[in-house]
């Protein structure tokens, strides 16, 4: 099987945990290719993510590791194992692999954490809000083009709707709340989407008010993607110049700090609401 020329986050990320096991354990890219009774090229090229790697031989190089951890063998195991085409791969091609790489994350997540200053989170957008907010890009997208983000935006939602939809928390700053893209009656609209998301049992909507004042993280927006294991967590930031993945142990531990920050200074999910209300009677 030819290498893959553009290995997705998620092989990515399996190679690069295997990556981080050979290099506890002392071993050598040698010593694993070894053991698996391949070329050494092959290890690099594995936890490169070019190559795939069945889930019994990731069994076999973390036993080898030494790796005590059974549930992030199990997951790893269980990553490698995934062999379907997943409804975003339709879009690659079409989008640029960052965006493709979202929808991948999101799909696979058991929790996910939002928390946005001046947009209101993707999985909680209208159609009308999210082409607005598109219509304002620089320089404009070509029209195929929007339609293919709005596309994967609106499909990105299903997470929220399936039969086991992934638990979700948005922390909004009033900021996007007020933000009226696509003039007063998109945003009234778009203000009612989001009460209407926020009734279920596994979204949390809560807002961060003007009167709060200044918090830490605010020029930032960012998603904590929770893994079945920990270990296997993510945090997407949005920037203007595209998404950026973060998994070192450091990163994720501070962004799970800033996360428990701006909880503390966010109003409760009842207070958020009737807050919502009031924004929405005011358009």
């Amino acid at each position: 099987m030819p290498p893959r020329s553009s290995p997705t986050a998620r092989q990515q990320r399996l190679g690069g945990e295997l990556r981080k096991l050979r290099e506890q354990s002392g071993m050598s890219t040698q010593q694993a290719a070894a053991l698996l009774g391949v070329d050494r090229t092959r290890i690099p090229n594995i936890e490169a993510g070019r190559f795939g790697i069945s889930a019994e031989r990731v069994r076999t190089l973390a036993f080898n590791y030494g790796c005590p951890d059974t549930a992030l063998v199990d997951q790893l195991a269980a990553m490698a194992q995934e062999r379907d085409r997943g409804w975003w791969e339709g879009h690659r091609g079409l989008l640029p692999p960052a965006l493709i790489d979202i929808a991948e994350l999101e799909y696979h997540a058991s929790e996910l954490h939002t928390a946005v200053t001046t947009h209101i989170p993707g999985l909680l957008q209208t159609e009308e809000h999210a082409r607005a907010v598109f219509d304002t890009a620089v320089p404009p997208l070509p029209a195929p083009d929007l339609e293919a983000r709005l596309a994967l935006r609106l499909r990105r939602q299903e997470v929220l709707d399936r039969d086991r939809p992934v638990s979700y928390e948005a922390v909004i700053h009033e900021a996007a709340l007020r933000m009226r893209f696509g003039g007063a009656e998109v945003t009234r609209g778009q203000l009612e989407h989001i009460l209407e998301h926020s009734d279920r049992d596994t979204v949390s909507v809560r807002v961060i008010p003007f009167a709060a004042g200044g918090f830490p993280g605010a020029g930032q927006s960012f998603t904590y993607v929770s893994a079945p294991v920990p270990q296997l967590d993510t945090v997407q930031l949005d920037s203007s110049h595209g998404s950026l993945l973060l998994d070192a142990d450091m990163k994720l531990r501070r962004y799970r700090g800033l996360l428990d920050r701006l909880r503390g200074l966010a109003l409760s999910a009842t207070e958020s609401r009737a807050f919502i209300r009031a924004i929405a009677l005011d358009l």
